[in-house]
């Protein structure tokens, strides 16, 4: 018996079921990758993003997740190059969806119980997001910007329902736009005293594909 499309377990129903010691036998994600590209660039490397977000509350299958992470990458690698982006999954399938199997062979009626005891066996996981929850980002260089829209306008196939492609303002997966980093990270001169003033206060160093804020003042003070 194959799948059952997904259609069948779109919507939040039920409430939120996800493996533990009182639900075993669960089956694995399809998706085990969150991560792919050149997922060690340093932040300074890729300051374009562009984030995937749902327009819908749904539920969305590991499988599915999977297909438009496999549909972005190839897109990726094709325009941009192995190393030149790093794409990331940010839905994650916890939710266990159920299924009440029914025997469909001969004398099955003798073995049914039809909907005595319907409460179904786990077959699959599923992510439930919600509106304006960001399901992939990417992130590359300037350049390579309509690569990044293109991948996800193919990836936006793979899912149910609706979702938004969004151009981020801020500089790569951190929290803090382009013009604000570029001061704090001295790479450009304050242009005002206001500026002068916040640069005085601290500033950020590199941390991986992120960075962190180094206050100004205290014993750790530069």
């Amino acid at each position: 018996m194959g799948r059952r499309p997904a259609r069948c377990y779109r919507y939040c129903k039920n409430k939120p079921y996800i493996k533990s010691r009182y639900c075993r036998g669960v089956p694995d994600a399809k998706i085990r990758i969150y991560d792919v590209g050149n997922k060690k660039a340093p932040v300074d490397d890729f300051p374009f993003v562009v984030h995937l977000v749902s327009n819908e509350i749904e539920q969305i299958s590991s499988e599915a997740l999977e297909a438009a992470r496999i549909a972005a990458n190839k897109q990726l690698i094709k325009y941009c190059g192995k190393e030149g982006f790093h794409l990331r999954i940010r839905a994650h399938p916890f939710h266990v969806i159920r299924i009440n199997k029914m025997l469909s062979c001969a004398g099955a009626d003798r073995l049914q119980t039809g909907m005595r005891g319907a409460w179904g066996k786990p077959y699959g996981r599923v992510a439930r997001v919600g509106i304006g929850q960001v399901l992939m980002s990417v992130r590359c260089r300037d350049a390579n910007k309509n690569a990044g829209i293109v991948a996800f306008r193919r990836a936006k196939f793979k899912f149910p329902g609706r979702q938004n492609i969004v151009l981020s303002t801020k500089w790569g997966f951190t929290n803090y736009s382009r013009d604000e980093y570029e001061l704090l990270r001295r790479m450009r001169a304050p242009a005002n005293e206001e500026e002068v003033a916040r640069l005085q206060k601290g500033f950020l160093i590199p941390d991986g594909v992120g960075v962190k804020y180094v206050n100004a003042h205290g014993p750790l003070g530069y």
